[in-house]
């Protein structure tokens, strides 16, 4: 079972260091002539960063690699070093060769990481390539929501078995009433659309009679008799096809437009719910960004076609049905009795039918929304397939995935099929046995052969009217489930409500963190416990670091102080007060958050660095960006701060985006900082310069910053060192290293700065 873990989609379930490793084995695996490592070990801590630099040197022997990195201990080996600056070439040699020339590029480089280890001895953070050009941001599996979504390395080791034997909740039956009362403001459209479905629901049977009356006329023995009663129903059959086109435009606007609002209504009141979730229930399989998005897209419409096309059909029908069952037994009630007693037989048929197919419907949409999840990941991945060329084994997993729905639907097209054809078939006996029964009456001159033809003609149609209602019974049936999932996000109680109205709404903050006695794990791996009975103080004002192995819990800090997730057990109080109490919304307006991979949205940049603030002058927006060192870059683009960010932000290198997420959290001008390896994607040069911008920015507030460079955080007030959940050191950057290499800290810089002297 060690191997067959599941990672959750965008693989969650694990942290930066682990993601990247796997990516890695994915690449060696491969055993490819050409490897191209893009910021390969960036989301690495020292420890880890060491053995996959071994592990890489190791493959890349007798292959063409290619590397793109920062650090500059990855790339010393290298045959050739290419230094590029603006798209160009500037400098190209081994490393001996480019240190030589004492005023290059490369050399200022180096002293640039120097000057900084030299000072603290610390780890390289340089680079073979100081221009964006070339940086995809190539965390191929990129987190959702935010830092604190990404869990500890326990967290992926629960066993999948855990998420199966948890019983999913009973959707509650739904109830047509409450769907009929989103529809309330369109009253009027419901009532003309009634009217309209009832008047033509009465025009089947007018034109049964008008048909049975038409035959009767030829068997009249005067010529001029059948000339005016043909002319005269002809033009009853020419004012029923004139009142049936009004009517049925009249019905189908009026419940089209019924429908479309109800989607639209459905729709938002389904997405304002699902972004009141908390981030614990977006973890789950079931709630993957791929099966929501189909939610949305299908289940909407699927109740409009139940509100709109689907009672039209209900209202016509039963008005057709009385009418005509009214007609038959006022012109002919013998005969009418009987026919209208074999109906029920029709009825039967279609409703067993309909059971069948409801039983059905769930397993093929769980089905369909499987391979809507794979479809997602895929295209939002497109960039790993494309470079693993694993379309292949995409489309092979697609297929098999759609297998389960295929066989099903072949299973539903075989009741579906008995069921009709046993309907239609009893349909055809029922007609024998009426007109026997109707040749009976006549030769006993009970009726006359007029009222058997238009009591035959009206009641036969009836039963078509109710085979076309008995039809549609399979929608009726995915229309219930789609109901029934939509009222189960709609009625669904967040665990942790970001606006509740009765929390408190701080005006200002102090900015001190107090997480006393907290026991956590991640609510999909329940079992897996990352603290227990972890406490920590962070002063107001002060900067705080939090360092250790990849998996530790650093960013499950974040996660509580952000209150992404509750703690299991223990509180965490934002300037003494329990963080339950807030109001979020109000809360979250005082923290900032850059995490290691840069969250943009499709939308220009400046769109995205007012993201989160409610107003900002166009000089704002300016410092943020300068700030963040982002305003040289946007302004040479050629549309500026209206550059289209592409989706995910993929038209911007990962240093460009990176440095928009931070001058977003500096236009937010808030109390408490949180950095999640925030310089990690960026080259020396830019983090040495937004290195300083977070310095200047975290003067005054309460930072707390993630980092596997020490170089980010030797000038923090306190560095706490974590390891498996538990805080084994803590104290300033020169009292950690006065411990000596007893100390976990001093184990970590002496690695890295092993790593930089080789």
């Amino acid at each position: 079972m060690s191997q067959i873990k599941q990672v959750g989609e965008r693989g969650i379930q694990m942290s930066g260091g682990q993601k990247q490793r796997i990516a890695i084995a994915r690449a060696i695996l491969k055993s490819p002539k050409i490897l191209l490592l893009d910021e390969a070990t960036s989301a690495l801590d020292t420890e880890s960063e060491r053995v996959v630099q071994e592990a890489l040197d190791l493959a890349s022997v007798g292959r063409t690699t290619i590397v793109i990195a920062h650090r500059l201990s990855t790339i010393r080996n290298a045959d050739m070093i290419a230094v590029m600056q603006y798209g160009e070439v500037k400098e190209l040699g081994s490393h001996d060769e480019l240190i030589a020339n004492e005023n290059g590029l490369y050399t200022s480089l180096v002293h640039l990481q120097q000057t900084r280890d030299s000072r603290e001895a610390n780890e390289v953070g340089g680079t073979g390539s100081t221009s964006a050009a070339g940086q995809s941001s190539s965390h191929s599996m990129s987190r959702r929501f935010s830092a604190a979504s990404r869990s500890s390395s326990g967290r992926s080791m629960g066993d999948e078995e855990n998420d199966n034997s948890t019983d999913k909740p009973k959707l509650p039956l739904p109830s047509f009433r409450r769907l009929l009362m989103l529809n309330a403001p369109e009253w009027k459209q419901a009532l003309m659309g009634s009217f309209s479905a009832i008047v033509f629901g009465g025009i089947q049977p007018a034109y049964a009679y008008a048909m049975g009356s038409m035959i009767s006329i030829y068997f009249l023995t005067d010529h001029n008799e059948i000339k005016d009663k043909t002319r005269t129903y002809a033009l009853i059959f020419v004012g029923l096809a004139v009142l049936s086109f009004l009517i049925n435009i009249g019905q189908h606007y009026n419940f089209g437009a019924m429908g479309e609002y109800l989607t639209k209504r459905v729709r938002e009141q389904m997405l304002a719910k699902i972004l009141t979730f908390e981030i614990g229930w977006f973890d789950r399989d079931e709630n993957s960004s791929g099966a929501i998005c189909s939610q949305l897209a299908k289940d909407a419409n699927v109740v409009r076609s139940l509100v709109g096309d689907r009672m039209a059909l209900v209202i016509q029908t039963v008005s057709a049905v009385l009418i005509a069952c009214t007609m038959g037994l006022v012109i002919a009630w013998r005969l009418a009795l009987v026919m209208i007693a074999v109906q029920p037989l029709i009825i039967v048929c279609f409703y067993a039918r309909r059971v069948l197919l409801k039983s059905m419907s769930k397993k093929s949409i769980q089905a369909q929304s499987e391979s809507s999840k794979l479809a997602a990941e895929a295209v939002s991945n497109l960039r790993t397939i494309t470079a693993f060329s694993s379309q292949e084994r995409i489309l092979r997993l697609f297929d098999q995935a759609q297998d389960g729905p295929r066989k099903e639907s072949i299973r539903q097209s075989w009741f579906a099929g008995l069921g009709l054809g046993t309907s239609m078939s009893l349909m055809t006996c029922t007609w024998a046995l009426d007109f026997w029964y109707g040749g009976k009456l006549m030769a006993e001159h009970h009726i006359t052969a007029k009222a058997l033809f238009q009591t035959f003609m009206i009641l036969v149609s009836t039963g078509r009217v109710i085979a076309d209602a008995g039809s549609m019974t399979t929608d009726l049936a995915k229309g219930a489930d789609a109901v029934a999932s939509v009222f189960a996000v709609l009625d669904r109680e967040t665990e942790i409500d970001p606006d509740n109205p009765e929390g408190h709404k701080p005006e200002k903050l102090k900015g001190e963190v107090d997480i006393r006695g907290v026991d956590f794990a991640y609510p999909s791996r329940p079992d897996v416990i990352i603290f227990k009975g972890f406490s920590l103080s962070i002063q107001p004002g002060k900067s705080t670091a939090l360092v250790g192995q990849s998996g530790s819990g650093k960013s499950t800090i974040i996660g509580l102080i952000e209150r992404f997730y509750d703690p299991l057990r223990g509180v965490v109080k934002i300037d003494g007060r329990d963080i339950k109490t807030y109001n979020l919304r109000a809360l979250r307006r005082h923290i900032g958050l850059v995490s290691q991979e840069p969250t943009l949205f499709a939308g220009t940049i400046r769109e995205n660095i007012v993201y989160g603030t409610e107003t900002a002058t166009e000089a704002e927006i300016e410092n943020a960006a300068r700030s963040a060192n982002a305003h040289d870059f946007i302004s040479n683009l050629k549309d500026g701060y209206d550059t289209w960010c592409g989706e995910r932000g993929v038209q911007l290198s990962g240093g460009q985006k990176q440095r928009i997420a931070i001058a977003r959290a500096i236009l937010k001008n808030p109390a408490i900082l949180l950095l999640d390896e925030a310089t990690s994607a960026l080259d020396s040069q830019s983090e040495k310069v937004v290195q300083e911008a977070l310095d200047r920015v975290m003067v005054g507030r309460t930072s707390i910053v993630v980092a596997h460079r020490l170089s980010t955080i030797q000038n923090c007030d306190q560095i706490t060192v974590l390891e498996k959940g538990i805080i084994v050191e803590k104290g300033t950057h020169a009292s950690l290293m006065a411990k000596g290499p007893s100390g976990t800290y001093f184990g970590l810089v002496s690695l890295q700065q092993g790593g930089n002297q080789h």
